[in-house]
């Protein structure tokens, strides 16, 4: 980015941490800071005394971009536009989140999912680029997926919702709990698989199961049902995956065996084949990705303004 460019502030909203930066680009981050994610009051007002001092020491930004965990409201003609909605995550609920940075700071606020942030960035500057339509998954806290197609997130009805796709239960299960942790469905992705689901059901966070440990065929098995399901219907050229769980080094091995198990041969294509671990790959961002987004999100909205 130029350093002509104006300074936006980014803010990646998670369900156990928000981190916030400041930059023009992805080669011009001046400060970030992570913020705990607690109750919607407090953590509105701890991002924004961030953002304050970011101001006074860096000087004012021309836009605010904001990647949420969600679901979110994205219609702009909604009354609920910018709000978080029906959030699993206790007290978050119908929070207003666009209206609170709009009201405080006095500039334009661009709005999204974490994910379509994330994979907006990959796009724009990481594993994702010249990969149209392209695929971010994060199995964090819970899991999320975003999805960019003709070099446009996808927005529908609401935005995607990845992480609630509908997955066979896994068979002969051994974890402590076998039912799906979702409290809207019975066996979905991140009912399975999201870090909150994985302490419950095996009675231990993922960083402390080791690497022989049964959990990670199950989880495993459980994403390459979802990618099978991705890879049918939107037929992406890359899938990323990303989050927490993630960073785990054999796990997407373990997932990409899974994905080409359950594909059976149907799809005689690179990507499902020789091609695999380029097409089912880690962020190129690392855990950047969705503050990097959050703030192409604020660049994009600040620029269809001057349109």
């Amino acid at each position: 980015m130029s350093q002509n460019q104006p300074l936006i502030a980014a803010i990646e909203m998670g369900g156990t941490k928000v981190v916030c930066g400041i930059g023009t680009g992805p080669h011009d981050i001046l400060e970030t800071g992570r913020i705990p994610t607690t109750t919607p009051e407090e953590t509105l007002e701890a991002v924004s005394r961030w953002l304050s001092k970011a101001k006074t020491t860096h000087g004012p930004f021309a836009a605010i971009g904001i990647g949420s965990f969600g679901p979110v409201d994205l219609n702009p003609d909604s009354e609920s536009y910018g709000f978080i909605t029906t959030t699993p995550k206790p007290y978050w609920q119908h929070t207003d989140v666009v209206r609170f940075f709009k009201n405080r700071f006095k500039v334009p606020v661009g709005f999204d999912t974490d994910v379509n942030a994330a994979v907006l960035a990959e796009y724009l500057w990481g594993a994702g680029q010249g990969k149209d339509p392209l695929v971010y998954i994060t199995v964090g806290t819970g899991v999320g997926g975003g999805v960019l197609i003709h070099g446009q997130l996808l927005h529908g009805v609401m935005h995607p919702e990845i992480g609630h796709l509908i997955v066979p239960p896994p068979q002969n299960s051994l974890a402590i709990q076998r039912e799906c942790q979702c409290p809207f469905h019975k066996s979905c992705v991140e009912g399975y698989v999201s870090g909150t689901s994985i302490a419950k059901r095996w009675g231990v966070k993922a960083d402390a199961l080791p690497p022989e440990h049964p959990a990670w065929e199950e989880i495993a098995d459980v994403m390459g049902h979802a990618l099978m399901n991705l890879t049918l219907s939107l037929c992406p050229k890359r899938i990323i995956l990303g989050g927490g769980v993630m960073e785990q080094p054999h796990l997407i091995p373990l997932i990409r065996g899974k994905l080409m198990q359950q594909m059976n041969g149907y799809l005689l294509v690179p990507e499902l084949g020789h091609d695999i671990d380029s097409y089912l790959t880690s962020p190129g961002l690392g855990a950047r990705s969705g503050l990097l987004g959050s703030l192409a999100l604020g660049r994009m909205t600040l620029d269809a303004l001057k349109k």
